[in-house]
Parts: C-alpha cells; structure tokens; sequence
C-alpha cells in the first residue's frame, strides 16, 4: 500500500509517494515537553506539546541530548525580529535520530550522502538552518541561503529546545557523528573517529551555529581580497596573481605593512570563537598580528582575556594581542597605526552602534565582516561614506553546513577552550534542566550569564 501525501502547507509542493509506516514515530510517547516563546516579548515557557512527526519523505525527528540558548534567540525573545507566532526556541541541538521518512535506504543515488547511510540510532549535530544539499546554492557552500532552507526556531520552523525536533531535508543537513565517513576534514578517518570519542556533547553542540559562525567571520577578512597586500607582500592588484610580475615598484613592503591589524568587535561566545579563529589562522600561515578584541562588558573581557592565556603558545602565533571597552580600542589602533585605521573588522553584535564604530576603526582600502543579526534600523552610514573609504562590506549569515569541517577541525584542536564547562576559560557556563528556562533567558539577556545549554531529559 502506498499513500500521496500532500507537504505543501509544511513548505513542500507537490505529493509523494509514501510507505504508511515510514511515517509514524514509534515508540514515542505522543507529546513532550519543549521551551516555548509567547508573544509579544519576554514570554518563556516550558509547555506540553504534541511530539512532532514525519511530515515529508525527507524529514527526520531526532530526539534531543542538548540544546543551547544562542545570543540570536534574544531577538525574538526581546519581541525586535517582528514575530507574533507561538513558537518552540532554539537553533542549537544534538542528539539522536530516532525515525526517518521514507527517503532514506541503502542505496539512493543522485542525493546526498546521508540518504544512503543514516539511520537511526545514529548520533547527529544540526546546523542552525535546514540546507537541501542539493541545489545550486548549497553545491557552491552557501548553504545558509538555500531555496529549500528554514531557521530552526522561528515560526517557520520549530526549533530544538525541546525533547525532540523534526529535521526537514535532513539529509542535506545534518553531520552524522556517528559516521564521520560522510563528512570531509583535514583529518584522517582514523583522527576523526579518535576524536569524535574524546569529545563532550557539550562541546560537539557548538558545531550547531557558534564555532562554525566564528570561523567565518575569520575566514572571510583573512581571505578577503583587500586584505591580501598584507597578506602576501605583493601591493594591489599583483597580489590576486602569483603570476603577476611587481617589477617596477619604487618602494619596498615595510614590516609594518605586512602587520594584519584587525578588530573584534562583540565579545559574546560567537565573538569569542571568530577570534579564536582569527588566532589559528594567523597562527597557522604565520602572519605577524595586532588584534584587539572589543566588548562594553568587563565580563566578557574578562572571559576573552582568561580564553586567550588558556590558549596553548601553538595556536597564539606572533604578534600582539588586547582586549579593550571602545574608547581604550580606538586609541589604541590609532597608536598601533597612526591613525591609518585596521585592515579588517569582525562585527558580531549585530547593532548599529557596532557598525558605526567598525565604520570608525577600518582603513581605507579595509573590509568589514559582520555576522551579527541585525534589526529593523536602517545603516548608521551611507554609500557615499563607504565610497569615500573604499570599505568593502561582508555581510549576513554563516552558512554552518559549508563550514562545519574546518569548525570541526579547530574544536578538535582547541580543547583547551573548548573541552569545559563552568571554567573561567570555558565558553559553556552551565548546563541546566528545562525548569530553569525562564531565568537562564532573563539571565542569558541581561549579560549575568554567558552560553547555557539545556539537558532536555535532566
């Protein structure tokens, strides 16, 4: 017996063929328990809801070990994204595979890889958005910006803090911890399963969104065009060309110009992870450095500053390194530069006061690369003052999916900071049960408390 089922009020069209008992979570206890927001603002409740099912021959329902609260749920919570719609929170989750639709088999060729090896059972981390890996913009990795993709935790789709959670295009878009056959990395299949054992959920969890997000940041200014002078010694545009002859040039590269001199601005766990990354790229391809790492908070400071000592010598390179409030930064380029201003800024705040001071310590010629979630406010600058810079602008969402491998790669690495929980270099503060929802957002919104996970089944 086959059944058409119609997905598209689920934002699927046309109809499917399905085998009735693909479709049924069996064994699940028909409802559970899940973190829910209520407009218009400051609503959180931990509520009884009916435990989700598959709805569409792709999806996937995981049964959730740990889900985090993420800067970005303030937002919503703060009734600034313009929502109106009950709705279950959280973009961050790992966990379990406990029913498939009927997509999944032994053999699906043409699709992605997890169509043919998931199954459940399997221990699984989901970026914070669904992702086909199928389409044209997924197969160029901008994955974040898929046709077919939806943000856990809004109301188009249900997000993870609960205790379990439907995976829409799950093949295209879950990690399979359980099988790191099916994902790249610049380690062996050997090392990745070493380490996949030596690994924390906890620490797995910030594969979901954080980590993955900071190394995009970093990536992007450090590969950045602008920034390749710096970079590479050779002035513009004989740097965009190995090839390219510098025959000619009147003057010689300075050591001051090869400096890469770059802000963070934004000190929460995603700020504290761009610069981390920052750190491993200059680090690794040994470029001399000044970076200062920028938040109003003395608390988050205090962190950046306890996650920098804890750092191993290894993954600090050569060059200097401080952590300031605005006012102490911006003095400080304009000393490190004589006012020329840095080659690059990361902006993770996601405001425009954020951008404007970005806008106030790049260079001309430098680029700003802001991966903050920004509201309704228009600009805090207009074209003609990018123009009269010649400021290059990255702007918008990481896609997580695309840069899980490298993400990986560097939380293997960086244990040191990213191994703990409750410690003054631990990017996780605590871990709690469901109960303490409604204070951990109040808590989490008013900086009292850095990144909290909640242990669904605590």
């Amino acid at each position: 017996m086959v059944l058409a089922v119609d997905c598209s009020r689920d934002g699927w069209t046309g109809c499917y063929p399905v085998t009735p008992h693909r479709f049924k979570t069996q064994g699940l206890s028909p409802n559970m328990q899940a973190v829910r927001w209520h407009p218009p603002s400051y609503d959180i409740r931990v509520e009884t809801i009916p435990t989700p099912e598959i709805k569409h021959p792709d999806d996937a329902i995981v049964k959730v070990k740990l889900a985090a609260l993420c800067g970005s749920d303030l937002h919503i919570y703060r009734g600034h994204a313009g929502v109106d719609k009950i709705h279950t929170c959280g973009h961050e989750f790992i966990g379990e595979v406990v029913a498939l639709g009927s997509s999944y088999g032994s053999n699906v060729e043409g699709r992605p890889k997890l169509y043919s090896t998931l199954k459940v059972g399997d221990k699984v981390v989901s970026p914070f958005t669904v992702n086909c890996g199928e389409c044209h913009v997924c197969r160029l990795g901008y994955t974040a910006r898929c046709p077919e993709g939806a943000l856990f935790g809004s109301p188009a789709l249900e997000g993870g803090q609960a205790q379990y959670v439907r995976v829409p295009k799950a093949g295209g878009t879950l990690f399979n911890l359980s099988n790191p056959d099916t994902w790249s990395s610049a380690l062996s299949s050997h090392d990745k399963e070493k380490a996949l054992t030596g690994l924390s959920d906890s620490s797995l969890l910030m594969l979901a969104d954080i980590l993955p997000t900071g190394v995009f940041a970093a990536t992007q200014a450090v590969n950045h065009p602008k920034v390749l002078p710096v970079v590479t010694g050779r002035p513009w545009p004989q740097c965009l060309s190995p090839e390219a002859t510098t025959e000619g040039n009147e003057i010689s590269f300075t050591p001051e110009d090869r400096i890469l001199t770059i802000a963070v601005i934004g000190l929460g766990p995603v700020g504290i992870c761009a610069t981390i990354g920052l750190l491993d790229v200059v680090a690794t391809r040994q470029i001399p450095y000044r970076i200062v790492a920028i938040d109003l908070l003395e608390a988050r400071r205090e962190k950046m500053k306890a996650v920098f000592a804890a750092i191993d010598p290894s993954g600090k390179g050569d060059g200097e390194f401080v952590v300031l409030d605005m006012d102490a930064a911006k003095a400080q380029v304009k000393k490190w530069t004589g006012a020329v201003g840095c080659t690059a800024i990361l902006e993770v705040v996601g405001h425009a006061d954020a951008l404007s001071a970005a806008y106030d310590l790049v260079r001309a010629f430098g680029v700003i690369v802001s991966v903050g979630v920004h509201g309704a406010p228009p600009m805090p600058f207009t074209g003609r003052q990018l123009y009269n810079k010649n400021v290059s602008f990255d702007f918008g969402r990481c896609p997580a999916r695309a840069m899980f491998p490298p993400a990986f790669d560097l939380l293997v690495k960086r244990q040191d900071v990213f191994g703990g929980v409750g410690q003054p270099a631990s990017l996780i503060d605590r871990i709690v049960n469901f109960e303490e929802a409604t204070e951990s957002y109040r808590a989490f919104d008013k900086g009292e408390v850095g990144k909290v996970i909640f242990s669904p089944w605590k």
